[in-house]
C-alpha cells in the first residue's frame, strides 16, 4: 500500500454507538482483521490501518456513520475489544483510545513490552513523542482527543489519532506507519486526514528543517522573554509585501460531506454494480451449502462481496467510502437501517472460514477472494440499479433482514 495516502474532511459528530450495534462491530472488526493477517500478514494489516481510505471504509462496513468522525473511536474501540482476545495468537496489540484511554497508552505499551518482549519503554515514548507532534509540530487549529496505538510483537506499530476544532465542528484524523521511518520530525505521516483550514504551521516538513533548527538557536540565545519582545516589535511595523509561501505537499484528498445521506456522488456506482452482479452471479457457485440455510441468501453474499473487498481490495478501490455502507446500512438509518440479520449470517459465514482456515482447510476464504476478483471483473460492463432506486430497495425490504437503526426496529412496509 502506498505510504502516502491521501487526506478527508471529518464532519464532527456526536452521539453513542449503541451495544446491539458495538458487539457485531467488535466481532466483525475481529474477524475482517483475521482474514487480513491470513492473506498477508500482520505488516499489511498495519499498513492498511494507516491509510486514511481504507479506514473509512473499514468502519462503513461495519455499519458506522460512514462519513463522520465518529467512525475513528468506533474503530479503534472495537478492534481493541475484537483483537484483545486474539493478541496471543495474532501478534497484535491495540493500545490507547479516546479521552483517559489515550493516557493509558505508554502503561499498556510498557506492560505487553514486558509480556511479549519488545522494548516498551521505547514504543511508550514514541507514543508520547507521535502525539507531541500532532499537537505541537503541526498547529492546524485541532485539539487531539483520541489516540490509538497498534503494535505487533515484533516492535513495528500504526498510530491513528485524531483532533477536533469545535468552532468549525471538524475532526482530522492522522495516521503514522513505523515502517521505513527515518525522523519522527521529518515528514513522519502516512497522511494526514481533514480539509484545508488556510495557512497550516507544519514543523514536520522536510522544508522546516532550517526553521527547527532556527528556533532552538533563538530559544538558546534569547530565552522566552527575548522571543516575546522580538515578536511584539515585529507586530508593530508596518506590513510590507508578504514573503511567497511555499504550498504545503499535495496528497489526494477525500471530502466527507456534511450531508448524512448517501447519494449518487459519494458512490462510484460501476463498483457498486460489479458487487451486486458478483453476489448474484458468484454466490451460488461458491456458497452452494451456504444458499441453503434458511434465512441465508443473495443479500447476505453482496455484504460478503463488500467485506471481501475491504480485504483484499487495493488503495484505489476506497476512494468512495460510501458504498461501503451499502454493506450493512448505517445506524443512523443511512442509507438504511442495518440489517441486523444479514450482519450476522456475515459474521458467521466469515468466521466459519477463518477458523477452517487455520485447520488447513482454505476453501471457503478462498471462496470469498473469487467474488471480490469477479466483482471486478465484471464492474466493467455490469448494470443495475442507480444509488437511490437501491437505497429505496433496501429500506422496502428492511424489516424482512431485522433492520434496526438507532430510532429502533424497523417496521413492516406500509406502518407508521
Amino acid at each position: 500500500m502506498a505510504k502516502r495516502a491521501g487526506s478527508a474532511d471529518l464532519p464532527l459528530h456526536s452521539g453513542h454507538v449503541p451495544k446491539w450495534l458495538a458487539d457485531r462491530m467488535t466481532r466483525l472488526g475481529g474477524v475482517v482483521s483475521e482474514a487480513v493477517v491470513h492473506h498477508y500478514g500482520r505488516d499489511e494489516l498495519l499498513r492498511r490501518l494507516a491509510h486514511p481510505f481504507w479506514f473509512q471504509s473499514f468502519g462503513a462496513v461495519m455499519g458506522m456513520d460512514w462519513h463522520s468522525s465518529g467512525i475513528t473511536t468506533s474503530v479503534i474501540g472495537a478492534l481493541k475489544r475484537g483483537l484483545t482476545p486474539l493478541s496471543k495468537e495474532l501478534g497484535i496489540h491495540v493500545c490507547g483510545g479516546r479521552g483517559k484511554h489515550s493516557r493509558q497508552t505508554p502503561h499498556e505499551l510498557i506492560t505487553i513490552g514486558e509480556r511479549v518482549g519488545f522494548d516498551g519503554a521505547a514504543l511508550a515514548n514514541a507514543s508520547r513523542l507521535v502525539a507531541k507532534v500532532d499537537s505541537a509540530a503541526i498547529q492546524d487549529g485541532f485539539d487531539l482527543y483520541l489516540h490509538g496505538f497498534i503494535v505487533t510483537d515484533d516492535g513495528k506499530w500504526a498510530v491513528v489519532q485524531q483532533g477536533m476544532n469545535d468552532g468549525r465542528r471538524q475532526a482530522r484524523r492522522y495516521h503514522w506507519l513505523s515502517e521505513d521511518l527515518e525522523s519522527f520530525v521529518d515528514e513522519p505521516h502516512t497522511a494526514i486526514d481533514g480539509i484545508g483550514q488556510g495557512t497550516i504551521v507544519n514543523l514536520t516538513d522536510r522544508r522546516a528543517e532550517a526553521s527547527r533548527r532556527a528556533q532552538i538557536e533563538l530559544l538558546g540565545s534569547l530565552g522566552p522573554d527575548g522571543i516575546a519582545r522580538k515578536f511584539l516589535a515585529l507586530e508593530e511595523r508596518e506590513p510590507e509585501t508578504a514573503p511567497v509561501s511555499s504550498p504545503q505537499l499535495l496528497l489526494p484528498h477525500l471530502v466527507m460531506p456534511e450531508h448524512h445521506d448517501v447519494r449518487p456522488k459519494d458512490v462510484v456506482l460501476r463498483r457498486l454494480h460489479g458487487t451486486l452482479a458478483a453476489a448474484a452471479d458468484r454466490g451460488p457457485a461458491d456458497f452452494p451449502d451456504l444458499l441453503l440455510t434458511p434465512g441465508v441468501g443473495p443479500r447476505t453474499v453482496q455484504a460478503l462481496a463488500m467485506v471481501a473487498e475491504v480485504v483484499h481490495g487495493t488503495p484505489c478501490r476506497f476512494s468512495d467510502p460510501a458504498r461501503f455502507s451499502f454493506a450493512h446500512g448505517g445506524k443512523d438509518r443511512h442509507p438504511y437501517p442495518v440489517p441486523v440479520r444479514v450482519y450476522d449470517e456475515t459474521i458467521r459465514v466469515l468466521k466459519s472460514a477463518v477458523q477452517k482456515a487455520k485447520l488447513g482447510q482454505q476453501e471457503e476464504l478462498f471462496a470469498l477472494k473469487r467474488l471480490d476478483d469477479q466483482a471486478r471483473a465484471l464492474e466493467r460492463h455490469a448494470t443495475g440499479p442507480d444509488v437511490e432506486e437501491h437505497i429505496g430497495r433496501e429500506r422496502a425490504s428492511s424489516h424482512s433482514y431485522g433492520g434496526r437503526s438507532i430510532f429502533g426496529d424497523e417496521p413492516p412496509p406500509g406502518t407508521v
